[in-house]
């Protein structure tokens, strides 16, 4: 009987991390279409409140360095349930808030609450899962990050239209309830042996995917000069963490992981296919409200059919990658992903709407399928003992690759005001998204580079 029981908790476990994944999505992306309610009640200009929106995205960057040392500290339970504890309390101190200041300040406790649901969710679901159920397990955990920002800015805007901005906060205190009971039945409790924690590499890793993160959001404010200081000594931070890390004896974050071939392309080749990926539920909305001339529900609906190619494509991904193997289907998956930025830019206003929304659910598929494969192929070959390390690591290269997304976007759009368009000429949105299918196109590179049998122990290929 006991058996069976853990056996049950283990099968939950892939579930509960991606119900607070969403939760911590939703949150992030819901709130993008009621700025304009939440100015009028803060007595400011809608455009301040991206401080509040930045805020979030510094925290969560800044804090994830230490997830990992704090699971196998405290135990992956304690952390979790907490992580939830401390994202739901700000929550309602966000609901709460009456001024922009307030609403900064709870941003940032809630992003440091996100910052170790992700990572430590991720740990704890990889060291349950047997390498026989690790694709339908990542499969699982991996939706939320694509579905969250298709949906969250239409229901957003309903859940502001009906019963105003502060309930896009208060929804979150129910599940967040049932959240944190769950954990303590379903997680693990029990940590690894504790190290010493590296207070020089979590301060300088903070700080540099904080400057990185800043740095990539000034461009698009037209301050350069600034953007290129933070970028530049950001990336001087990075060097200095590498060297740190790969020198020091108890290391915040375990760079042997690099050193495995397949974890090392989903790094390198997965950051550029996540920027390019990312890019996408910022730039379509705007260029259909912007260029196209549609309204809001309309462009948030259109948005849905990307959520809609999502769900269609999840049935056949695990058959893909056991019939083709993950190195075919990252890499004509990845063409595939790469073309369909282009097909989205030769889109016109006089497109039927059936059209657009046709395009848009293909597009999703092909997210769907490269955003699976690549999560199952990253922690295919590491072994347990670095485990935390690699789960640390890929968080973090994922939350800086999902902002820079956004960031190279908004960058694209103002070099092409820059180059003389107006904001509204469908030809700067043509230039932003073919920018990005070549990115995506680049992150292939990496893939044609693995064996044919890379990661076949995990998904079963032929």
């Amino acid at each position: 009987m006991s058996d069976r029981i853990a056996e049950r908790r283990a099968r939950a476990v892939p579930w509960l991390v991606a119900a607070a994944f969403f939760m911590e999505n939703l949150d992030a992306t819901a709130i993008t279409t009621s700025l304009p309610q939440m100015a009028h009640t803060f007595g400011t200009q809608p455009g301040r409140l991206s401080v509040g929106l930045s805020a979030y995205l510094v925290a969560l960057a800044a804090c994830i360095p230490a997830s990992g040392w704090l699971a196998d500290r405290y135990g992956p339970r304690r952390v979790f349930g907490a992580a939830i504890a401390v994202f739901t309390a700000a929550s309602v101190l966000c609901a709460l808030s009456g001024s922009l200041a307030a609403f900064t300040a709870a941003r940032i406790l809630q992003g440091m609450g996100g910052a170790l649901m992700v990572p430590v969710g991720r740990l704890v679901v990889l060291r349950a899962t047997p390498k026989a159920g690790l694709v339908r397990a990542i499969a699982t955990i991996t939706w939320p990050g694509l579905a969250a920002p298709v949906i969250g800015p239409a229901l957003g805007g309903f859940i502001t239209a009906h019963w105003g901005w502060q309930w896009i906060f208060l929804v979150n205190v129910p599940l967040g309830v049932l959240l944190f009971a769950a954990a303590f039945v379903v997680i693990p409790g029990a940590g690894t042996e504790p190290r010493p924690f590296d207070l020089p590499g979590f301060a300088a890793s903070a700080l540099a995917c904080t400057l990185l993160m800043v740095g990539a959001e000034l461009p698009a404010q037209g301050r350069w000069t600034g953007a290129g200081l933070a970028l530049v000594a950001g990336c001087l931070l990075l060097w200095w963490c590498a060297r740190h890390f790969g020198r020091a004896s108890a290391p915040l974050i375990d760079l042997r992981p690099l050193r495995i071939a397949t974890f090392a392309a989903t790094v390198r080749g997965g950051s550029l296919a996540r920027i390019a990926i990312g890019s996408a539920p910022f730039l379509l909305p705007l260029m259909f409200q912007v260029s196209f001339g549609l309204s809001g529900p309309v462009a948030g609906m259109l948005l849905l059919a990307l959520f809609a190619g999502n769900l269609a494509m999840k049935p056949a991904t695990g058959w893909a990658m056991r019939r083709f193997g993950l190195r075919r289907v990252l890499v004509w998956n990845g063409v595939l992903l790469a073309a369909s930025f282009p097909a989205c830019a030769l889109l016109r206003p006089e497109t039927p709407l059936a059209v657009i929304g046709g395009v848009l659910f293909f597009c999703g598929m092909f997210r769907s399928m490269q955003f699976t494969a690549l999560n199952t192929l990253a922690f295919a070959n590491v072994p347990a003992a670095q485990m935390s390390g690699a789960s640390t690591l890929f968080s973090v290269v994922a939350q800086v690759t999902t902002g820079l997304g956004i960031a190279g976007a908004a960058l694209l759009l103002e070099v092409g005001g820059l180059a003389g368009w107006a904001a509204a000429d469908p030809a700067v949105f043509r230039l932003a998204l073919v920018a990005m299918g070549g990115l995506a196109l680049a992150g292939v590179i990496d893939s044609l580079r693995l064996p044919a049998d890379a990661g076949a122990q995990v998904v079963g290929a032929r």
